[in-house]
């Protein structure tokens, strides 16, 4: 877990002014378009030790239902994980560093989501 007072240097170094003005609001979205149960509220930021990253709720469960037809239920932690591998996906279709960025940071996430105890929900969310 990222602590409270380094939040703004690892988003910062990671992705530079497109964390809170692009990044942080499409995972937002991502996840009010994924769950229902979502209504905003403190997300823990992850930085992991393969460079990758990402941010995931302080909730419990939510009920999903991804854009793939996919339906069940994600603990915050994996809710968080979809939400990010969304946002980095579509965000990586743009043009430029950031987009790069995203790209990169999807296979860094992915990579370590395989080894998620939900990571069949994941991938049957995101898949």
């Amino acid at each position: 877990l990222v602590a409270d007072d380094q939040r703004t240097n690892v988003t910062a170094d990671l992705f530079g002014v497109y964390f809170p003005l692009q990044l942080e609001p499409f995972i937002f979205s991502m996840a009010n378009r994924l769950s229902e149960d979502y209504g905003g509220g403190y997300w823990h930021f992850v930085s992991l030790g393969n460079g990758g990253f990402y941010m995931a709720p302080d909730s419990d469960r939510f009920q999903v239902a991804s854009e793939n037809g996919w339906e069940g239920f994600m603990s915050a932690d994996a809710f968080g994980i979809t939400a990010c591998l969304y946002a980095y996906s579509n965000l990586s279709f743009g043009s430029g560093q950031f987009a790069e960025t995203c790209a990169n940071q999807y296979h860094l996430l992915r990579d370590y989501m395989m080894d998620h105890a939900e990571a069949r929900a994941i991938l049957a969310a995101t898949d």
